[in-house]
């Protein structure tokens, strides 16, 4: 395949390691840029392709399509954290925003896509979504619990709605509301991000909820630097109190003094953890910045 695809009028192009930053870095400080992960033995990525080419190129240039190659190019989906293709992310100011895996239905990518570039949602739910967030964030969970509940009566199908819900329930404890929440999902949309984010989330949780107290993980880490499985232990503890840079530099500490350890298990809990908190949060972005230069000196 060219470097430009064929009839696209430059919408759809091959990319490689080198040209990644012209293609998808800058182009999106322009507009969003999506990012297609894929290999030639892969079936799904098939599938996938067309579908993501065909809803691009009618979107009549609000984003562009750029597809490159694991198999030849390994390093960037390294650096994002890609475990399994198909993979697309969209780009938008030079960073992640958002992203999906697997060949979804041609339905869902046309919703990816209209969320990224526009039009937007009906304005005042967008306000209100975004404000149920910002209570979220600071900690008032009854409050957003509150704004949700009222988006998602209104709208049983706003995946973001029931993703906020399910947080809410995570960050009080309830675990077992949260697992009910999310299976309110419409059928077909369970990778959404949102949804997605907020199942990553819970599975932190799950983990986290069967260890001791923070305190007592701490000492031991104290006691032994070398004792990983004290670290990762201490790590999940320390995500789910949401103290996550903390977390962050336990996993890399054991992936910078021992990568094979737990099977890299410290580097796929932090895919994990990124997926939990999104693409745009600080700590992802740190992590992720981090984890490149262990993996890549």
């Amino acid at each position: 395949m060219s470097n430009d695809t064929a009839g696209t009028n430059g919408l759809i192009k091959d990319t490689t390691t080198q040209t990644f930053m012209t293609d998808v870095i800058q182009e999106s400080m322009k507009q969003p840029v999506l990012v297609d992960f894929w290999a030639e033995w892969c079936g799904p990525c098939k599938q996938l392709g067309p579908m993501l080419e065909k809803a691009v190129v009618a979107a009549k240039g609000k984003v562009k399509l750029v597809k490159m190659d694991i198999d030849k190019y390994p390093q960037i989906a390294g650096q994002l954290g890609v475990q399994s293709i198909p993979a697309v992310f969209a780009f938008s100011k030079g960073q992640p925003v958002d992203g999906f895996m697997g060949a979804v239905p041609e339905s869902q990518i046309k919703e990816f896509i209209t969320r990224i570039a526009g039009p937007g949602g009906d304005p005042d739910t967008e306000a209100m979504l975004a404000e149920a967030e910002a209570l979220l964030t600071e900690g008032e969970g009854e409050a957003a619990a509150q704004i949700f509940a009222q988006i998602y009566e209104q709208d049983p199908e706003n995946l973001k709605a029931i993703a906020g819900l399910a947080r809410v329930a995570i960050a009080a404890g309830e675990l077992e509301q949260a697992k009910t929440t999310l299976s309110l999902t419409p059928k077909g949309k369970e990778n959404d991000p949102a949804i997605a984010s907020a199942r990553a989330a819970l599975e932190v949780a799950e983990q986290a909820s069967e260890l001791g107290d923070l305190a007592g993980l701490a000492r031991q880490v104290e006691a032994d630097p070398k004792n990983f499985q004290a670290k990762f232990d201490y790590a999940l503890a320390l995500a789910a109190a949401n103290k996550r840079e903390e977390a962050v530099d336990q996993l890399l500490d054991i992936a910078r003094r021992d990568r094979k350890w737990n099977d890299d298990g410290a580097r796929k809990q932090l895919v994990q953890f990124f997926e939990a908190w999104g693409p745009m949060d600080e700590t992802t972005i740190y992590g992720r910045r981090r984890l490149s230069s262990i993996l890549f000196s």
